[in-house]
């Protein structure tokens, strides 16, 4: 199998990190030789965060090039317009549609790009956008945004929902298991 490429973006805080590890530990279980990079940002201070997760029948190398990744997962919307160039031609962006403000638009020093979704789309770029914010508040908290983002994910994998499931409760706390399954289910659901 050739190698693949998911990158996971986002802001310092939002749970890239977790996602990458129930990720890599998902792809592992099925039998793919996984690479994981490092966090490279701010990832405590609210900075623009991005791992890669590459998996195939040999990988050599962690990181991902402009043009390689297969799928971006994009925790922020400005996250995702940023990071566009380095999706494939034919690759998918799954986004959250919650914007956190950087601190230029903090500081009044700049606006909020408005239309993201729909400059992405008239690139080109195949685009699946949803509320995860409000999926994962409706599931029990929002910070089970990146476990609906895992449950939109998997509809792109020809992977059972099952192994998705136990992959989460290898990797999450016993005490936030249910809340969990209910944020993959509704990001796999919406």
């Amino acid at each position: 199998m050739e190698t693949k490429n998911i990158m996971i973006v986002g802001v310092g805080g939002q749970g890239t990190l977790l996602a990458s590890k129930l990720l890599g530990r998902l792809l592992l279980d099925k039998g793919y030789d996984v690479k994981v990079s490092e966090v490279h940002g701010m990832s405590q201070r609210g900075g623009s965060v991005v791992t890669y997760v590459r998996y195939g029948d040999k990988v050599y190398s962690p990181i991902i090039d402009k043009g390689e990744a297969d799928y971006i997962l994009s925790f922020e919307l400005l996250e995702a317009a940023r990071w566009t160039e380095y999706l494939k031609p034919q690759g998918k962006l799954i986004t959250n549609t919650q914007q956190v403000n950087p601190m230029p638009v903090i500081t009044g020093a700049a606006a909020y790009p408005q239309g993201l979704v729909e400059k992405m789309t008239a690139l080109g770029v195949d685009v699946d956008a949803i509320d995860a914010l409000a999926l994962a508040e409706q599931a029990g908290s929002s910070k089970a945004v990146n476990i609906v983002l895992m449950g939109r994910l998997s509809r792109y994998f020809d992977i059972p929902e099952a192994v998705w499931q136990d992959a989460i409760e290898k990797s999450v706390p016993a005490k936030f298991l249910e809340l969990n399954h209910r944020a993959f289910t509704l990001g796999r659901e919406a």
